[in-house]
């Protein structure tokens, strides 16, 4: 890419800095300290459809989760982190190998707490940045004081796709269904959560108290693009154990790779997680979102420069 080309790019570079600065003034002021963990490590986190980049012996992170959750379990209540993760196989205008995620940990609270949260922080990084908490997107106007959508997901599907997933699940009609039937059928205007998700859907998040069935999580949508992910965190690790278990037999099944287990972080749940909300958010599709790019072409200078490298 040319020096003229990589010049178009200078307002999202300088959005991109105080966005990061931004986040960063929010956490400092209430007392959250950042850490920075391995990007290039042993071991990926078991997930059933996230595939890690291999990197010699070892893999790049797809997310920062197991070894911030090891700090969370030495003690560490109020961690965050911005920083670079990497998936296999994606590449649109919403998706790149290698992404910047936020990821934040509060000790002693639950998802419930992260939804509110969630809106502070964005209200005050829109208003510090953009000087705004009203942002366009491909002609959506959407703000972000206005009041947030809160929906339970399987009540969604009943809804829109007729079927509850929580009580008859099946992994592959959800995941058509949610981007096909749901995710269309959300109010664009506003900013929509997605919560309590089927257990089978929980990835590390902990059950519901009152209905085992659903697991603590929920996402959030501005816009109606999906943006950040978040747990009541698992702490048994029992469960954790029998989880991971599970993916790497259906990952088996289907022919993806299967990772070992990550035995450190196994053994630091084993010692004890204090209660513990989560959240990973994507500091990309944020901006884009933010500030008003139609897609990730317009936020990497550098993205096309991995097919000239590799003729």
């Amino acid at each position: 890419m040319s020096t003229h080309r990589l010049a178009g790019f200078e307002r999202a570079l300088i959005l991109r800095s105080r966005l990061h600065h931004a986040v960063r003034e929010f956490f400092f002021t209430q007392s959250y300290i950042e850490v920075d963990t391995p990007v290039r490590i042993p071991v990926p986190a078991m997930e059933e459809h996230i595939d890690a980049e291999p990197s010699g012996t070892y893999y790049l992170r797809t997310s920062p989760e197991l070894h911030m959750k090891r700090l969370v379990c030495a003690g560490h209540r109020r961690l965050f982190q911005i920083g670079p993760c990497f998936r296999q196989g994606e590449r649109g205008t919403r998706h790149n190998p290698e992404y910047t995620m936020l990821e934040w940990y509060h000790g002693g609270e639950d998802y419930t707490f992260l939804i509110r949260q969630t809106q502070e922080m964005l209200r005050f990084c829109a208003q510090s940045v953009f000087h705004s908490t009203t942002f366009q997107w491909k002609g959506v106007r959407c703000d972000l004081r206005d009041e947030w959508a809160i929906y339970p997901i399987c009540d969604l599907f009943r809804m829109h796709a007729g079927w509850d997933p929580a009580t008859h699940f099946d992994a592959d009609r959800f995941e058509i269904d949610l981007m096909e039937r749901i995710e269309p059928a959300l109010p664009t205007h506003i900013p929509v959560i997605l919560k309590d998700y089927p257990i089978q859907m929980g990835a590390l998040a902990k059950r519901n108290q009152t209905d085992p069935s659903l697991a603590q999580r929920w996402e959030l949508y501005l816009c109606g693009v999906e943006v950040a992910n978040a747990y009541t965190e698992l702490t048994d690790a029992k469960e954790q154990r029998q989880r991971f278990e599970t993916w790497a037999q259906s990952r088996s099944t289907r022919g993806a790779p299967v990772y070992p287990l990550d035995e450190a972080f196994l053994m630091a749940l084993e010692d004890g997680m204090p209660d513990v909300a989560g959240i990973a958010m994507g500091m990309d599709r944020l901006l884009m979102l933010l500030g008003g790019f139609d897609s990730f072409d317009d936020l990497f200078p550098f993205r096309n420069d991995e097919t000239r490298y590799h003729k």
